[in-house]
């Protein structure tokens, strides 16, 4: 059996939809989030994808997301685990700041490293390179066995957790990742090699 992994960020969540940024905070998904959620699990089920297991993160917008897909695909009784190592980036003292705000309070120049530079982390929080450190342990150690063991595994995270995975998978620079956008509730499908390595990508978009 070929090693499927496919990544999903979460739908639309309320801060999403107020521009907030929202890090480890644990707002709810919007409705659109939730429609987006629907419509992952529709263009999964297209494919004929069934899951062998399920990780997400310790945060409700994910866990949510990952339920509505696994209830669609008639799986919602599927082993998920869910676990901090996913979790979104934190951004520390801009948690819970408008981005405009923010941009007033530090400077557009500044809040733009912030968010966009790979190793600089904001005032409390983590860099994309620190979010690193703790999601590729986990992925190698925990998610990856399962994905060689000829599962199909969903992971429901975030942008910054994913953008992480991705760097990794597909052999990124960190300057290269920061510019990726991962659209809230599109799957992306891997299929990986023997030796880990992608066979093949997909991202299931409208």
């Amino acid at each position: 059996m070929p090693a499927t992994l496919v990544l999903c960020r979460h739908g639309q969540s309320d801060w999403n939809l107020k521009n907030l940024f929202t890090g480890w905070k644990d707002p709810g998904l919007t409705e659109k989030g939730i429609a987006e959620a629907h419509e992952a699990a529709a263009r999964l089920k297209v494919m004929g994808i069934k899951f062998d297991i399920a990780f997400t993160s310790a945060l409700s917008r994910a866990q949510h997301t990952t339920s509505i897909i696994l209830e669609d695909l008639g799986q919602a009784g599927l082993e998920t685990i869910r676990d901090q190592a996913l979790n979104e980036r934190d951004y520390g003292d801009l948690s819970g700041l408008n981005k405009d705000e923010a941009r007033v309070k530090w400077g557009e120049e500044q809040v733009h490293i912030w968010r966009r530079s790979y190793d600089v982390p904001p005032p409390g929080g983590e860099s994309l390179k620190d979010t690193a450190a703790r999601v590729l342990p986990y992925y190698v150690y925990r998610i990856l066995p399962q994905a060689m063991a000829g599962k199909t595994v969903l992971i429901g995270a975030h942008g910054n957790s994913l953008r992480a995975l991705i760097m990794a998978m597909e052999g990124l620079t960190g300057e290269q990742i920061v510019k990726r956008e991962l659209d809230t509730g599109v799957p992306i499908v891997y299929h990986l090699n023997p030796d880990t390595t992608i066979a093949s990508k997909q991202e299931l978009k409208g």
